[in-house]
């Protein structure tokens, strides 16, 4: 039986009771009397009398149709916004992941080099289920809004297409917005939703207009 739980190294035994032989299984392999990590992780039991390292690199989490991401959102046209992906059902991905094996910074998913990885794409026709054709992307999304939203398509080669036609979809989180020289720019002021479509700066009261995710505590 593992009576440690200490990070294995490879080439590190594994923390085996004093005269007990168990099988490598994945992640191990056989040395001598040993059985010896092959990967950085913990060990775990396997089968029976088969031991093994468990890797800390969580696995690929992929978006699937009808998954619900949360993303941050880089771009708006006004025929659709991007979204980097950076939560699929709960777990993170792409930069997360790169995080874990090294990567010098942990970069949004689909904020890599080509900016492709797990990019979505919401239409101005899934933003909302009424009023459609009267959609504005500027007055619903915002660069730098984290949106919730839900999976329709795997869509083409580059983007994931999204919907926040839901109730419980759309801007969970958003800073206020100020004119500058150079044009829109954050600031500081975390926006809280008064409505569906609106969001209130909390220190000067300024109104924004957002596609407002209803809040999970408001019943």
């Amino acid at each position: 039986m593992l009576h440690d739980r200490s990070l294995l190294l490879p080439g590190q035994p594994l923390p085996l009771a004093k005269g007990e032989r168990m099988q490598a299984g994945d992640g191990t392999y056989a040395y001598g009397d040993y059985v010896m990590a092959c990967r950085i992780g913990y060990a775990a039991d396997s089968t029976p009398g088969t031991v093994r390292v468990q890797g800390t690199r969580p696995p690929l989490v992929l978006p699937q149709p009808e998954s619900v991401v949360l993303g941050r959102v880089t771009r708006v046209t006004p025929r659709q916004a991007t979204i980097s992906i950076l939560v699929v059902d709960g777990q993170p991905c792409g930069g997360a992941q790169a995080a874990s094996v090294g990567a010098r910074t942990n970069h949004a998913a689909g904020e890599g080099i080509d900016g492709s990885e797990f990019q979505g794409l919401v239409r101005a026709q899934d933003v909302r289920t009424t009023d459609k054709d009267n959609v504005v992307l500027s007055e619903c999304f915002r660069p730098g809004d984290i949106v919730r939203a839900v999976v329709l398509s795997l869509g083409d080669a580059r983007s994931y297409y999204l919907s926040t036609a839901r109730n419980d979809l759309g801007v969970v989180h958003a800073t206020g917005g100020r004119t500058t020289n150079g044009g829109w720019a954050p600031a500081r002021h975390t926006l809280q939703p008064i409505s569906w479509r609106e969001m209130a700066d909390s220190v000067t009261g300024t109104v924004e207009r957002r596609k407002c995710a209803k809040p999970e505590w408001l019943n």
